[in-house]
């Protein structure tokens, strides 16, 4: 007798519990979105502004700022702003309004800073402007613009009221997250892995956990953090091989930790692990 396959559609119906279905969200792909492959990780300022335009030409137009903006619209990076700090380096909160940028609307942000101390770098701020800087949906966070002036890398992001899943799930002195609210969030993750991964170019994100899940003031879940996605396979491909294993142990599938294969149904493990 041979099993059903599972796929994300199957998964997404499971945690929709028979709900009444929503407007659908149109698939990525109606143009050619670039790849991650398709570039050769450039790191001069000039290099950046052509990717920008290029990325502009087939999604979302990203701002780019100056590092004096950014200043201005955190208060100069100020520990007052302070939102919480990750692998690529500290988040602060800021604000922009058409004084500071002609043309964006006025509204608080997430600025993320590189660390340059840190383990990731110029690849994984550039990963993030390839993928989010082109790609839509209600359930990934919307990269708004970026930063790139010397050694100076920053992401800025729309800013997510209600911070990140794991901060709910642990924070002290507060009731726990009801039921519903906690198959609304992971719905909508589910709803952000079956996007990527459904692309007519998928993308792996292999680095699914809690602190990457960011929730807006009414619980919505949206997948932060892809900075370490990588393109998955296309045609007949089943999976991709990578040099390193990148990602969170504990989260990560134990085939993937063992053999350093992604497989495009990788992430279903770390669903299964936030669940």
């Amino acid at each position: 007798m041979s099993s059903k396959k599972i796929t994300w559609k199957s998964i997404v119906l499971i945690l929709s519990c028979n709900k009444t279905s929503e407007k659908q969200v149109l698939k990525q792909g109606s143009f050619q979105r670039l790849c991650l492959s398709d570039i050769s990780i450039p790191s001069s300022p000039q290099a950046i502004e052509d990717l920008s335009i290029s990325i502009s030409l087939v999604g979302p137009k990203l701002h780019t700022f100056t590092l004096d903006e950014l200043r201005e619209a955190t208060h100069n990076f100020s520990w007052s702003n302070f939102l919480g700090e990750g692998g690529f380096g500290p988040v602060y909160k800021g604000f922009v309004d058409d004084k500071l940028r002609p043309g964006l609307k006025a509204q608080p942000l997430a600025v993320k800073q590189l660390d340059l101390d840190g383990l990731q770098g110029h690849r994984e701020w550039l990963a993030e402007i390839i993928f989010l800087g082109q790609l839509r949906h209600p359930h990934l966070v919307k990269l708004i613009g970026y930063c790139c002036e010397d050694e100076h890398r920053l992401l800025v992001y729309e800013y997510m009221a209600r911070g990140s899943l794991e901060n709910q799930l642990h924070r002290r002195y507060s009731a726990a997250l009801p039921w519903s609210t906690r198959m609304k969030i992971a719905l909508g993750a589910a709803k952000g892995l079956a996007f990527l991964h459904e692309a007519d170019k998928p993308v792996i994100y292999r680095d699914f956990k809690t602190s990457n899940i960011l929730l807006d003031s009414d619980y919505t879940a949206k997948l932060s953090d892809l900075g370490l996605a990588k393109d998955g396979p296309e045609g007949e491909a089943t999976h991709v091989t990578t040099t390193c294993i990148m990602g969170t142990r504990g989260y990560a599938a134990p085939e993937y930790i063992m053999s350093g294969i992604d497989n495009i149904k990788m992430p279903l493990t770390m669903l299964l692990v936030v669940t």
